[in-house]
C-alpha cells in the first residue's frame, strides 16, 4: 500500500491513498490551528475503531444486535518513558446482551490488525531521494 503524505500548510499534514485523504493538524498550543486530530490521536483511534470492527464482525455473523455496545479505550503514559505504556479496550455490553459471548467478545477485539502490528512492529526503513 502506498500513501502520499504532504503539507498543505501551518502544521497540518495529510495523508493520501485510493480515494481517500486523513488530515492532521496540530493544536495550537503545538503550533497548529486544531482543525483536525493529531498524527498521533489518529494512531490512537486506529487501535480502537480496528478492534471495534472486529467486535462488530463478531456480532453480525452471529445476528447479535450492536445497540449499546461501545469501546472505550484509554491510553496510559509510562512516566519513565514519556510513552504509552498501556492501552485498555473497555468493551460495554448492554444488560441485554448475552453473557455467554462477552469473552467472545474480548477475543474478537483482540484479533485486531492494528494490535497485532504493534506486537509484533514492522522494520522501518526512511530515507531522502531527490526527485524532480
Amino acid at each position: 500500500m502506498e500513501m502520499i503524505i504532504d503539507f498543505p500548510g501551518g502544521a497540518k499534514v495529510d495523508a493520501h491513498f485510493g480515494q481517500f485523504t486523513v488530515k492532521t493538524d496540530q493544536p495550537p498550543i503545538g503550533g497548529g490551528e486544531g482543525t483536525a486530530p493529531a498524527p498521533f490521536e489518529v494512531f490512537l483511534a486506529s487501535i480502537g475503531t480496528c478492534a471495534g470492527i472486529y467486535v462488530l464482525g463478531f456480532c453480525r455473523q452471529r445476528g447479535l444486535p450492536t445497540e449499546g455496545i461501545r469501546i472505550i479505550q484509554r491510553a496510559y503514559r509510562d512516566f519513565t518513558t514519556g510513552l504509552i505504556g498501556t492501552i485498555e479496550l473497555e468493551i460495554q455490553v448492554p444488560p441485554t446482551f448475552p453473557e455467554k459471548y462477552h469473552e467472545s467478545l474480548v477475543r474478537s477485539a483482540n484479533m485486531c490488525a492494528v494490535k497485532k502490528h504493534l506486537e509484533h512492529p514492522p522494520q522501518f526503513n526512511t530515507y531522502t531521494r531527490v526527485v524532480e
